[in-house]
């Protein structure tokens, strides 16, 4: 079965290019070109992956993206954008996007990022581990649902993934470079950062206190261990 993608772009010319190559590499691709209809699309149908351009007319990427999770939907988020500022690429992340690409970029790289999140988000659905529980957290990695004292949080794909692999080697010392080979899966493309920026993200979500985490621990020069 052909694995579908949402593209949502506003640049008539990348639309093209995009939708052609992704279509000749076997997808199946839909596209639109603002933030509402987006949306409303995403409420009609379940895609595989959402390729999504932060500058977009009304509503912008970032604001698609929170409402997105806020939906319940945790379908991978590929954002694009012409900002290369580190604090944009922050903003992403934690409104709840997989990954990040500047453009201008080359094909090849948008492909593998593709590739990656689509392989991570198979992986993620294809176990069914039994309910996971540490403080008042509770994790349903079946039904991807995560719960803070009986309050759902809403945590995106990668989320699911950082977290599951956090529980899978509780009390081991991960390095951010462990983390990015196994988690993200193509660490070549990303620096150790990137770790850290997902992590304060999911701490956020999770820690009762983010400054003072008791679950997700900083192993000063190495990396982090989850004592959940």
């Amino acid at each position: 079965m052909k694995r579908t993608i949402l593209l949502v772009e506003d640049e008539p010319s990348l639309i093209l290019t995009l939708s052609d190559r992704l279509l000749s590499e076997g997808y199946e691709v839909e596209t639109v070109g603002d933030g509402e209809n987006a949306l409303e699309r995403l409420k009609q149908r379940v895609f595989d992956l959402v390729i999504l351009d932060v500058n977009l007319p009304g509503k912008n990427g970032f604001d698609v993206c929170r409402e997105l999770r806020a939906m319940g939907k945790q379908v991978p988020v590929l954002m694009l954008t012409a900002r290369r500022q580190l604090a944009d690429k922050v903003v992403g992340l934690k409104s709840g996007g997989d990954d990040y690409l500047t453009k201008p970029f080359e094909m090849a790289e948008l492909l593998a990022r593709v590739e990656a999140l689509l392989r991570r988000s198979h992986a993620t659905q294809a176990t069914t581990p039994d309910i996971y529980s540490f403080g008042t957290v509770q994790v349903d990695f079946k039904n991807l649902v995560v719960t803070v004292a009986g309050t759902p949080v809403a945590l995106s794909a990668l989320d699911f993934k950082l977290l599951k692999y956090f529980i899978e080697h509780r009390g081991e010392n991960l390095t951010r470079e462990r983390l990015l080979d196994e988690v993200w899966g193509y660490q070549a493309m990303l620096y150790t950062r990137t770790v850290d920026v997902h992590v304060a993200g999911l701490r956020q979500k999770i820690e009762a206190s983010s400054t003072h985490p008791q679950y997700i621990i900083t192993v000063h020069r190495i990396g982090y261990r989850f004592a959940g």
